[in-house]
Formats: structure tokens, C-alpha cells, sequence
């Protein structure tokens, strides 16, 4: 399923183009009000993306709706993302409730030297080139429109088939762009997670993703492993670094198990954990009455300097910072 705001996102191109779009697409356009809540079947927004391409006789339409696309065509999930205080935060966002984003292929993330690979499979079918074309270039185009900055990746990859020509996709990509691959991928230096974005603002995240927990909420049930896995290491953080044979052993599950499930939902359990860690930190450092030191036991460090290294890895800023920026967004 894809959400109701990519639709009006096609709807809205089109009528700047002079097209009807109702006539052209033969549904009725989403209620702006609407944020995302109603689903479309991605076979039906794969429809809709092509009755478009061939009435504007541009089979790069994918690429050219994509750049079009605004924090409002995200819905709810927008606003998240653009709240965050930098781009890794908002990738742990976005692999926290890709649901509301793109339910189709999960999105699954590994660390490979000093890059970040994102990878997308084809276990729920390959929805086509525009399907994949508009959705790369739409996450891309958001990330420069929370930054400022042109997001360049190392090397993107998709699984349908080449195009007659690619240079319009390394002219606007920026990079190395390969077809007929076994999974569609974005490749790009982990050091880009650290940009900051413009409108940090942690009082309204945590509004925002109090909005975002509940609509996930209304889609229909998943498989609710990874929700027994987040809780586990919640609960376990404390301890110290929970472990994956230690968070098996609590599921009763083999390791092997615990790795091939989360797998399966485009989940890294290294950065699931991190992820949790970071949510956690977030929400003590919101208390003033905790101390830093006592924050870094809470979530498992022995010493307060290595809970700032790991803080400043997550976000780019030291806690100390965070907590400071925070308190004066609440005092505003």
C-alpha cells in the first residue's frame, strides 16, 4: 500500500499541467484533510503513475514527480521527519514507521565501512519502474529540502530493467545508476547523517510522532516479532549492551532465528537497537531532573563519556546541547 498523499501529489502535478486529472485518472482526488490515512493498493498507484506517463508521453515521470514532492505529501510522517535534528535521526524515523511511508518492500539498512546501504527487496513483488523511480527520488528530494543541500548518493541500483538511455538518471541522481539489479538500493557516506536540519524542533517531534504511533496503529496488523524485539531491548538497555543472543534468549529463539526474522522486515538489529537508544536518550534528557550520568546507566554505559560519544554519534550534538535546545523550545 502507498499512501493517499503520494495520490494527491500526482493530482497536483497534473493539474499544473493542464490535465484533469479526475477524468484522466477516473478516481476522485484525496481530501487534503486526509494525511495519509487512506491506502491505496500500490498496483493501483503503479496504474495511476502510468495512465499519467502516457497521456504526458514521459516515461520519466517517476523521476520528475518525485523531485516535485513537499514535507505536506508525507502527511503527518513529513513533519516527523523534518522535526528531527539531523538526517540520522530522520532515517530512524523513517525505518521506525516506514509503514506510513511506503508499505510495500521493507526498507532494511546496513553499515558497510563508511557508507550506509538502504535496501529495498522484492519479497512483495517488484511494483515497476516508475513505482521505484518516483519513491528513490521523492526520499532523496526530502532529504535536500530538510537539509539544504543536495543529497548525492555513492551509487544507486534498481531491479527493473534499463531504460533505452540512463544518462537523465546519472545527470540527475549524481551518480552511478545501475538496472537489473537483485535489489534497488541507495549507497551514500555515512557521514552525511550527521547534517543537521532546518527546522529542528524536539517539542513538536514529540507531538508529531505521538500523532504518527497512532496511525500506525490503524493499519492493519503486521507481524508483531520486531514490536517484541523493540520491547525486549527497551527493557534490557538498562543492563548494559543488549546483545542478539542475549535478546534471543529472552524470545526463546536462536539467534539465527531472531537475525532472519528481523531481516525479513527490512530490519538491522544493530540499528534497531541504536534507534531505541537514541528514543530513550531523547525522552530523559526532556527531564531535567535526571543528571547526564544518571542517564548513561539508564541506558546501560558505565561511564557518562562514552553515553555523550555514542549521544553525538546518533544526533551530532552533545546531550548537553540537545537538552539545552530543548528547554528552550519548551520555554517559547
Amino acid at each position: 500500500m502507498v499512501p493517499s498523499t503520494y495520490v494527491r501529489l500526482l493530482y497536483e502535478y497534473l493539474e499544473q499541467r493542464g490535465v484533469a486529472a479526475a477524468a484522466l485518472l477516473g478516481v476522485p482526488a484525496p481530501e487534503a484533510a486526509d494525511r495519509g490515512s487512506l491506502r491505496y493498493p500500490v498496483l493501483a498507484w503503479r496504474g495511476l503513475l502510468q495512465r499519467a506517463a502516457d497521456h504526458l508521453h514521459d516515461p520519466l515521470l517517476g523521476l520528475h514527480l518525485g523531485r516535485t514532492i513537499t514535507a505536506a505529501h508525507f502527511g503527518v510522517m513529513g513533519y516527523v521527519l523534518l522535526a528531527c535534528p539531523n538526517l540520522g535521526a530522520a532515517l530512524a524515523r523513517t525505518m521506525q514507521y516506514q509503514r506510513l511511508l511506503y508499505d510495500v518492500n521493507p526498507m532494511r539498512s546496513t553499515l558497510e565501512g563508511s557508507d550506509l546501504l538502504l535496501e529495498w527487496g522484492v519479497e512483495q513483488g517488484r511494483p515497476g519502474a516508475l513505482v521505484d523511480e518516483c519513491a528513490i527520488t521523492a526520499l532523496l528530494q526530502l532529504a535536500h529540502n530538510a537539509t539544504g543541500q543536495r543529497i548525492v548518493a555513492t551509487e544507486i541500483r534498481f531491479v527493473n530493467p534499463a531504460p533505452a538511455d540512463v544518462r537523465p538518471y546519472r545527470d540527475w541522481f549524481g551518480c552511478p545508476v545501475l538496472f537489473d539489479q537483485p535489489l534497488t538500493s541507495i549507497r551514500f557516506p555515512q557521514a552525511l547523517l550527521g547534517l543537521p536540519l532546518r527546522q529542528p524542533d524536539t517539542v513538536l517531534l514529540n507531538v508529531l510522532e505521538r500523532q504518527a504511533d497512532a496511525l500506525l496503529a490503524q493499519l492493519p496488523p503486521s507481524d508483531d516479532f520486531e514490536q517484541a524485539v523493540r520491547r525486549c531491548i527497551a527493557r534490557l538497555v538498562r543492563e548494559g549492551q543488549p546483545e542478539l543472543e542475549l535478546v534471543a534468549n529472552e524470545l526463546h529463539v536462536s539467534a539465527r532465528t531472531l537475525h532472519r526474522r528481523l531481516a525479513a522486515s527490512g530490519v538491522n538489529f544493530r540499528v534497531l537497537r541504536e534507534s531505541i537508544r537514541l528514543r530513550l536518550a531523547e525522552d530523559y534528557l526532556a527531564d531535567p531532573r535526571l543528571q547526564l550520568a544518571e542517564i548513561a546507566q539508564l541506558l546501560g554505559y558505565s561511564e557518562q563519556s562514552a553515553f555523550t560519544r555514542a549521544f553525538r554519534r546518533w544526533s551530532g550534538q552533545a546531550p548537553y546541547a540537545f537538552r539545552l535546545q530543548l528547554l528552550s523550545s519548551a520555554a517559547r
